[in-house]
C-alpha cells in the first residue's frame, strides 16, 4: 500500500532527526508542494537537489525553518506563526518524556507543570520520545513517534491520531 504524500514527509523528517541524535531542541519546517516549488523557485529547487522534474521525489518537501527562540513555550511561539500562501502545511519534531497509562494513577494532583515536569523525569517508567506531527491546510493530518530505547526506523509509530494536542496547536498556525 503506497504511503500518503504527507506520511512520506513526516517520516523523511523523522529520519533527518533521526541523523541528528537525541536531546535535540523543538524543529519546525514548512510542507511545500515540490512541483510548485519547481516552478516558482528553480534556485532554492536546484539548492534542495530538486531541479529535475523527471526525478522520483516526494511530493512534499519539508523545509527546515529557523530555530525556535530558546526558553520560549511551545505553544506561545506557535501562537505566533503565520504561513505564506505558498506552504500547504508544517511539521515540528520535539522530544519529550512520557509515562505509561499505568503511570497515571500514581501522578500526585496540584502539581505546577514544572513540578509535573520534575516528576515525570524521575519517574522509574519513563520513556523518552521523539514525535514528529506534520499538517496541511486541508486538515490533513499525520504523526510519527520513535521511542529512544527502540531507535530503529522499523520501530517508528505512524497514525493521524498519535499527538493531538501538537496537530492542533500545528493548524492553528494556517488560521487567520
Amino acid at each position: 500500500m503506497a504511503a500518503s504524500p504527507l506520511t512520506v514527509a513526516v517520516l523523511e523528517i523523522d529520519a533527518y532527526a533521526s541523523n541528528l541524535g537525541w536531546d535535540q531542541p523543538a524543529r519546525l519546517f514548512a510542507l511545500v508542494d515540490t512541483d510548485r516549488l519547481r516552478t516558482q523557485e528553480p534556485g532554492l529547487a536546484a539548492q534542495l537537489g530538486l531541479e529535475d522534474p523527471n526525478s522520483s521525489v516526494a511530493a512534499l518537501t519539508p523545509i527546515e525553518q529557523d530555530e525556535l527562540p530558546p526558553g520560549t513555550a511551545l505553544d506561545d511561539f506557535l501562537a505566533t506563526i503565520a504561513w505564506p500562501d505558498a506552504v500547504v502545511g508544517c511539521a515540528m519534531t520535539v522530544e519529550r518524556l512520557m509515562l505509561p497509562p499505568s503511570a497515571e494513577a500514581s501522578v500526585p494532583e496540584k502539581l505546577s507543570d514544572k513540578q509535573l515536569s520534575a516528576w515525570v523525569a524521575k519517574h522509574p517508567d519513563r520513556q523518552e520520545v521523539r514525535m514528529t506531527v506534520a499538517v496541511l491546510r486541508d486538515g490533513a493530518r499525520e504523526s510519527a513517534v520513535r521511542l529512544r530505547e527502540k531507535d530503529s526506523p522499523t520501530e517508528v509509530l505512524t497514525g493521524a491520531g498519535l499527538v493531538p494536542g501538537l496537530a492542533e496547536a500545528l493548524a492553528a498556525t494556517f488560521e487567520s
